[in-house]
């Protein structure tokens, strides 16, 4: 049997993991994995274990629910590879590590399709043998185009939306089909640098670090909680092209490392923010 993920959320109390080994214990499963973490604040705690053995059955999450305090959440899931669709625009380097772990089996993810805006990554998607769906914008509006959008990719079925670069803003309606579902990348100059060329931007100003963000998207534009984040120092030295290089591979890493936690369900989504289990 497939190893399985337990995920637990609730007030902290004393006994809780006690309480919760004993449940596990009882049906001859084996822990071969366990973190935890108390939010001293709220005083919330979250807890991620990994099971295997022959003895999981629904009433491990009853019995769980009814040893927990009042408002506690359990999740359960099988380890398994989870449907992704990436949407992409013109930008290949986040595509292409996706497309390179996913081939690699570095990522819990079966990728489905590729679905854009523009017809120019085709090959890239095509050569690994993932179906891609250009979408064009035309004179449609943002509503008719995301309903386009989002007609191709119900199709598939995917848990999770991969924006790997994909220079469009959904509508809100969009984004409530798919809550906390759709993983965004950007560079981590926002708001100072907006627009066009934001690495030509931050070159002209002289700074001395880039990074990238990636994030949960949400309603509010780029607010999304965030799963994870990288810098890079630059200097005098860079040009504009070369502080752009530098950039994507720091985005393209910071992105399949977020797609990597999510997949292995080691994120929890706490207010505004992420608690992470790496």
């Amino acid at each position: 049997m497939a190893d399985r993920i337990i995920l637990i959320d609730c007030p902290d109390e004393k006994g809780l993991i006690y309480n919760i080994m004993k449940v596990i214990y009882n049906h001859q499963l084996n822990v071969t994995s366990n973190q935890e973490f108390v939010d001293g604040v709220s005083g919330t705690f979250f807890m991620r274990t990994v099971v295997e053995g022959n003895g999981w059955s629904s009433e491990v999450e009853k019995e769980l629910i009814k040893k927990l305090p009042d408002r506690a959440t359990v999740r359960t899931s099988v380890m398994k590879k989870k449907p992704v669709v990436v949407l992409a625009t013109k930008e290949p380097h986040c595509l292409g590590e996706i497309l390179l772990k996913n081939r690699y089996g570095e990522l819990q993810s079966d990728l489905k399709a590729v679905v854009s805006n523009h017809d120019e990554l085709r090959p890239l998607a095509e050569s690994f043998d993932i179906p891609f769906h250009h979408v064009p914008v035309g004179s449609k509006s943002r509503e008719e185009h995301d309903e386009r959008v989002s007609d191709v990719v119900q199709q598939y079925s995917p848990e999770y939306l991969v924006l790997a670069k994909y220079m469009r803003i959904f509508t809100p309606e969009f984004v409530k089909r798919y809550p906390n579902r759709i993983i965004n990348i950007h560079h981590s100059f926002l708001p100072a640098f907006i627009g066009a060329s934001p690495y030509k931007q931050a070159y002209d100003r002289g700074v001395k670090i880039i990074g990238a963000t990636a994030h949960f998207v949400t309603e509010d534009l780029d607010e999304g909680p965030i799963i994870a984040q990288d810098v890079l120092p630059v200097n005098h030295t860079y040009t504009a092209e070369g502080m752009a290089q530098a950039g994507q591979d720091v985005e393209k890493n910071v992105l399949t490392r977020a797609l990597k936690l999510v997949l292995e369900e080691r994120v929890f989504i706490y207010k505004h923010k992420t608690i992470l289990f790496e």
